[in-house]
């Protein structure tokens, strides 16, 4: 076997695990690129539920406000009367 096959040989063995890697990195790559829009999805879901939870607490916090205003007002003319 002269230099040249075996610089040769040893170049295409050598080159064996770099494509193999590159293809990893094209299916890593591919993969990534799929998921380009999760983040802005979830992101969006968790503040459709975060604004939902805000709507309850306000309603709730609003009745409960407009209860007791009611109630002091009742006692206050009860009182006055």
């Amino acid at each position: 076997m002269t230099v040249q096959e075996r610089v040769l040989t040893a170049w295409l063995i050598g080159r064996r695990p770099i494509d193999a890697a590159r293809r990893a990195g094209d299916t890593i790559a591919r993969r990534w690129r799929s998921e380009v829009g999760e983040g802005v999805i979830s992101t969006a879901i968790a503040v459709l539920i975060m604004a939902l939870i805000g709507l309850a607490m306000w309603r709730l916090f609003d009745s409960v406000f407009n209860d007791a205003g009611s109630n002091i007002q009742k006692n206050v003319n009860d009182i006055g009367s």
